[in-house]
C-alpha cells in the first residue's frame, strides 16, 4: 500500500546534495588514510636508519643534519595528518562540514609543499585531497548557507601548523639530546 505524502522540493534538493557528499568524505577518509600509512612507514625507516645518530651524532657532517631534517619533515607532516584526521572525526552532519574542514586545506596544501621532492607521490595525492575536501566544503555551505571567515580560517590553520611544529621539535630534541637544535632549524 502507498502512502501519499508531499514532499517539498527544496527540502528533497538539499538531501539529494547531502547525500552526494558522504562518497566523497568517505573517499577522503581514505585517501588520508592511505598517505597517513605511507608517512608512517617512511617515519619507523628513518628512525632505523638515524638509530646511530643517537649517539654517534658529528655536529660537522652536514649529512647527519640532512637525515634528521628530513625525518624531522616527515613527523611534522605525520603529526598534521593526524591532526587533520582527528577533525575529520568531529564531522557530526552537514553543518558541521564548513567550520570543521575549511581550515584544514590550507594546512593540507602546506604538508604537500613539504613533501614535494621527499615524496612526490604523497604529495600529489595530498594535492588530491585538499581539491575533494575544497569542492565538500562549498558543496555543504552552499546547501547550509554558511559564510567563511577566511581570516579565522587562516588562523587556524597557522595555530594549528605551530602546535604540531612545537611538537615536533620537542620529540626531535628529545630523541637527539647531542643536537644542536638551533643549528638544525636555521639551516
Amino acid at each position: 500500500m502507498l502512502v501519499k505524502c508531499d514532499v517539498d522540493s527544496t527540502t528533497h534538493d538539499t538531501i539529494s546534495n547531502s547525500v552526494t557528499l558522504v562518497p566523497r568524505l568517505e573517499y577522503s577518509v581514505n585517501l588520508l588514510n592511505e598517505i597517513i600509512e605511507v608517512l608512517d612507514l617512511k617515519k619507523y625507516d628513518l628512525k632505523q636508519s638515524n638509530r646511530d645518530l643517537v649517539t654517534d651524532f658529528d655536529e660537522h657532517d652536514e649529512s647527519h643534519y640532512d637525515s634528521i631534517r628530513l625525518e624531522h619533515t616527515i613527523n611534522f607532516s605525520l603529526e598534521t595528518l593526524f591532526q587533520i584526521k582527528n577533525k575529520t572525526k568531529t564531522i557530526s552532519g552537514v553543518h558541521s562540514i564548513p567550520t570543521v574542514l575549511s581550515s584544514s586545506i590550507p594546512v593540507i596544501r602546506t604538508v604537500s609543499a613539504q613533501l614535494f621532492n621527499i615524496l612526490p607521490n604523497c604529495s600529489q595525492k595530498l594535492s588530491e585531497l585538499s581539491v575533494h575536501l575544497g569542492s565538500i566544503v562549498l558543496d555543504s555551505a552552499v546547501l547550509t548557507k554558511a559564510r567563511f571567515d577566511f581570516s579565522q580560517s587562516n588562523n587556524d590553520s597557522t595555530t594549528l601548523l605551530d602546535e604540531v611544529k612545537l611538537m615536533v621539535d620537542s620529540k626531535i630534541s628529545k630523541q637527539y639530546p647531542n643536537l644542536d637544535f638551533f643549528k638544525l632549524c636555521n639551516t
